[in-house]
């Protein structure tokens, strides 16, 4: 989930909302909150294994941490709080942070987030905490909406604050009937039915000109793909309340997740073993008899652990169920295959002047948010009519603006930029090659000019998360049709198998309210700190 500056009202405040008592549990509240005796039932095993563990020890536990984003990071820094384990961190790059990543935009000095750039809510976000103590510059733009429709005209401010308000006030509808009725929705009806359904309800055939009302709120809920990755046909209706968001707004990371990384990875560098270009081909696991567990490198290495705290993305967890010995349970096996894993890329494309917040010769500008509904005219680069989608930076706070594009693309659209792009020997082609594709829609922003030099761009950078082994080729988990228990299989896979000593963390095992996001990472090793805390009979820093 890293896109779109909206505000969702995921309820998760309300005590007796299925979000609020996930969050409770997932985040294993009773440890944070000085309660260890209010354990949930899927803690009770970890609970009895502590009492076999603390017997058995005879040295300070050895906990391996497979991957050194967010979660694995987190985990690391609860695990590190009071020198009670020894702690490896097993990362396949030679970097900290995962899909957490920032570079430096080819030929200037402006840094950018390759990974997310959102914070997804207000409402006791830990990932807001640390932004607002490292006064990291944050922003929030106002609620106009810009869009161009499907000639390349731009709408008129005033329709789009129409149509735009209708199209999320649906996904509202969207969510609340998902959460009421999810036991009764079939598992193949999609998020775009629910949109078809309620256009027609909301504009009656007596309303002028209703077909291409229709078409084009249509044409806007296509944009839900850039918010979860793959698109809105294949949204799951039945959990569709699993993409809910923790309440408030979202803001985007003007200075990036940069410092966040830093302060979340310091225990870490600091206190634990990092082994870096080291990448885990086999887990080896036991039984609940206290034996190691065994992990071999696809450099040969063998190393022995008492825990094992699995962090790979969900996407590698698919593509690799014969990295685990013996096979995970088929319970276990069949969560991991359900839920689904998005495709979720970024093109940035930076200029000499932000020339889009100068007014037009109609005294138009535009920040924040744009997009290019269905593009007709494109038709050599774009035969698909691929929604557009983009963010402007001009705009951004406290010294962190710069003239650059960063758009959004998913699916199909994602996987043909990138596929052509590694095509592209040289660098020179693969800039022709995005400056073609997308000078369509930039070349329609407010006050282009073709002929000035503040219009040509100076540079580009394109993600390829959909080709990065270690990412799981895409990312992050969403809901897909035809997924029938989706709110189980995230518990499977959060639960983990303490009694084998393997344990799984990352945004895919996250509390429901933040599934997908960094927030979700973050609170997912924080959990699974917590849970081997308590099953060595260890107290946790608010505790002692």
């Amino acid at each position: 989930m890293d896109t779109y500056s909206m505000s969702f009202g995921s309820g998760f405040g309300k005590n007796t909302s299925r979000i609020s008592q996930d969050l409770k549990a997932s985040r294993f509240f009773s440890a944070i909150m000085g309660d260890p005796g209010q354990l949930t039932e899927a803690n009770d095993l970890v609970s009895r294994l502590g009492k076999r563990r603390t017997k058995a020890r005879e040295h300070k536990p050895r906990i391996a941490i497979v991957g050194a984003g967010l979660a694995g990071l987190r985990c690391a820094g609860i695990l590190l709080e009071r020198d009670e384990f020894e702690v490896t961190l097993i990362e396949g790059r030679d970097r900290i942070g995962g899909r957490v990543h920032q570079i430096k935009l080819p030929g200037s000095d402006h840094v950018v987030d390759c990974g997310p750039n959102w914070i997804h809510g207000t409402e006791d976000n830990p990932i807001l905490d640390i932004a607002a103590s490292a006064q990291i510059p944050l922003s929030r733009w106002d609620e106009n909406t810009y869009i161009y429709d499907e000639d390349g005209g731009l709408l008129a401010q005033s329709d789009s604050d129409i149509y735009s308000t209708m199209m999320w006030d649906i996904v509202q509808d969207a969510f609340a009937y998902s959460s009421k009725n999810s036991p009764n929705i079939s598992v193949e009806a999609s998020l775009w039915d629910f949109f078809c359904e309620q256009v027609k309800k909301r504009i009656p055939d007596t309303k002028p000109d209703f077909e291409r009302k229709r078409n084009f709120i249509l044409q806007m809920a296509e944009m839900w793909g850039a918010f979860v990755g793959s698109p809105v046909y294949t949204q799951s209706l039945k959990f569709f309340w699993l993409e809910e968001c923790i309440e408030g707004e979202n803001l985007f990371c003007a200075g990036t997740y940069q410092k966040i990384l830093q302060i979340i990875a310091q225990p870490a560098l600091d206190n634990a073993k990092i082994m870096y270009s080291t990448v885990v081909s086999k887990v080896k696991t036991t039984d609940d008899k206290g034996s190691k567990l065994t992990l071999t490198t696809t450099g040969g290495e063998t190393l022995q652990f008492d825990e094992v705290v699995f962090t790979a993305p969900l996407g590698w967890l698919k593509k690799h169920p014969q990295a685990f010995s013996p096979a995970l349970p088929k319970e276990m096996t069949q969560s991991i295959n359900s839920i689904g894993y998005g495709c979720l890329e970024k093109v940035y494309i930076s200029f000499p002047q932000a020339y889009w917040l100068k007014p037009d010769s109609r005294g138009r500008v535009v920040t924040g948010f744009c997009q290019w509904l269905s593009p007709k005219y494109p038709s050599d680069t774009n035969p698909e009519k691929w929604n557009q989608e983009v963010v402007e930076l001009g705009s951004l706070p406290e010294g962190t603006g710069h003239p650059t594009l960063l758009f959004y693309t998913y699916g199909d659209q994602s996987r043909y930029i990138t596929e052509q792009v590694a095509k592209l020997g040289s660098k020179e082609k693969q800039n022709t090659f995005l400056d073609d594709f997308f000078r369509p829609y930039y070349s329609r922003l407010p006050h282009y000019d073709a002929s000035s030099p503040d219009c040509q761009p100076l540079c580009f950078f394109a993600t390829n998360w959909v080709h990065d082994e270690l990412a799981g080729c895409g990312s992050y988990c969403n809901f897909q049709v035809g997924l029938e228990q989706g709110d189980k299989d995230i518990a499977t896979m959060r639960q983990g198998l303490p009694e084998r000593g393997l344990w799984f963390a990352g945004e895919h095992t996250a509390p429901y309210v933040a599934l997908g996001t960094a927030t979700g990472a973050y609170w997912s090793g924080e959990s699974v700190g917590h849970r081997i805390k308590a099953t060595y009979g260890f107290k946790n820093k608010e505790e002692a």
